[in-house]
């Protein structure tokens, strides 16, 4: 699903250049479930950014679905987003004046499914993470274990082959991050392609495969 080669990420103000990514290469298949650990300032979410067509690599390629979408404008990066990339964020980037039900649905609006069709969409993915029957509450009126979950069902309602996990667990307690973790196996375990990114052991440890990223470099990969 995803093949990056020799992936370099160079940022520029004025004069200063700073290497980001320094040629990383990865491979994820379809259906893998990665998480990429690595400390602040590692270069993590800069990869996580290209992974998730959020920023270009100033170097190498990145192959999406077999194609190579490196130099790819930002409207076309946008399509991919839409379409194929569901994110689950640490600060769940929930619209605070919709319902939980119109944050789920805000995703399909813009590929411009159909009202019905919509609507049916919605009220599985709130099934699948236990929140239909919070569907009227606002994020104001849910717990932040709620919250990331409803942030969950919008990722997964448009069925999208990549699920990208930044910090997903950040702001939670043991138990909602316990709970959320549970949400997100059971994601890849029914198909799903999970990225996960953190700066935690312990979190990063329930993905099947672990890479650890370092000063802009892959430093270390192992298999559960």
């Amino acid at each position: 699903m995803i093949n990056l080669k020799d992936i370099t990420k160079i940022y520029k103000t004025g004069k200063i250049e700073f290497k980001a990514l320094k040629g990383v290469s990865l491979n994820v298949d379809k259906g893998d479930f990665l998480s990429i650990i690595g400390p602040s300032g590692s270069g993590k979410s800069t990869f996580m950014n290209i992974i998730g067509c959020l920023d270009i690599p100033t170097d190498g390629k990145y192959y999406f679905e077999d194609t190579d979408i490196s130099k790819y404008s930002k409207n076309a990066l946008a399509e991919i987003r839409n379409k194929k990339i569901g994110f689950i964020f640490q600060k769940f980037n929930l619209l605070t004046k919709l319902s939980a039900f119109e944050n789920v649905e805000l995703p399909l609006i813009y590929r411009g499914v159909d009202t019905k069709e919509r609507h049916k969409k919605v009220k599985k993915a709130l099934e699948n993470v236990g929140l239909y029957k919070h569907k009227d509450h606002k994020p104001t009126e849910l717990s932040g274990g709620q919250q990331q979950r409803v942030a969950i069902a919008r990722a997964l309602v448009g069925k999208p082959p990549l699920i990208l996990a930044d910090e997903p667990t950040g702001n939670l307690d043991s138990k909602s991050e316990e709970e959320v973790m549970d949400i997100i196996k059971n994601l890849n375990s029914k198909g799903s392609t999970i990225v996960l990114i953190t700066h935690d052991l312990e979190v990063a440890k329930n993905a099947d495969r672990m890479v650890s990223i370092k000063d802009g470099m892959i430093y270390d990969e192992r298999m559960k």
